[in-house]
């Protein structure tokens, strides 16, 4: 104990600050100890999402002294970067939607993970919006629009709210673009919300 108190006094401030920022941040961006190549600031894209509509939640509102001035939604693209909180992810319309990403390599998929707040964290106490039923497809180009299917999965209402989904389906094949379809969510009637998706997999060898 006397030697951690020792070392605490050499830590300025500063220093302590940076710490835990960093290891928040490190926090945020990987909890599952595995390469996400889709996330955006590692070269994953959003290619297409198809006929989904984005909703308008509401949830954000731009203000001056008080006054509306303009709600936003947020793009698709929040679906591959790392901050998760309430309110920041991809509404769209209804219970299906489409989501097509280009990852930053060709790899192997061996599995998905699916990212919603907790039920803690929600202003309405429940996670209706969070996605129920979905799969997942490796496609050759971002206009197939039957790719090789990868599974069928369900995002539990009362799990985790981060879930790991491993490749159901046998394949060999690499791949470099992924399409996630939504099926359905937990009851909510107007919109469903993709908070973060992640892509894993084994790179193709030089």
């Amino acid at each position: 104990l006397s030697h951690m108190i020792l070392f605490s006094l050499f830590l300025e401030n500063e220093d302590v600050n940076l710490i835990v920022q960093n290891a928040l941040k490190l926090y945020s961006q990987d909890r599952t100890g595995q390469v996400d190549y889709a996330l955006e600031s590692g070269g994953g894209s959003i290619l297409s999402t198809r006929c989904s509509e984005t909703y308008e939640t509401k949830t954000a509102l731009m203000s001056l002294f008080g006054l509306p001035l303009w709600y936003f939604s947020q793009s698709p693209r929040v679906v591959i970067q790392p901050d998760v909180y309430p309110g920041n992810c991809w509404a769209f319309k209804g219970s299906q939607g489409y989501l097509v990403i280009r990852l930053s390599l060709r790899i192997r998929p061996t599995s998905f993970c699916v990212e919603h707040i907790p039920k803690t964290l929600s202003p309405t106490g429940n996670i209706a919006s969070a996605p129920r039923n979905f799969t997942v497809f490796g496609l050759d180009d971002e206009y197939q629009e039957e790719g090789t299917l990868l599974g069928h999965y369900t995002y539990e209402e009362d799990g985790e709210s981060l879930q790991i989904f491993p490749v159901k389906e046998k394949n060999d094949k690499a791949f470099q673009i992924i399409e996630v379809r939504v099926l359905s969510n937990w009851g909510h009637p107007e919109y469903t919300c993709l908070y973060r998706f992640r892509v894993h997999g084994e790179p193709l060898s030089e």
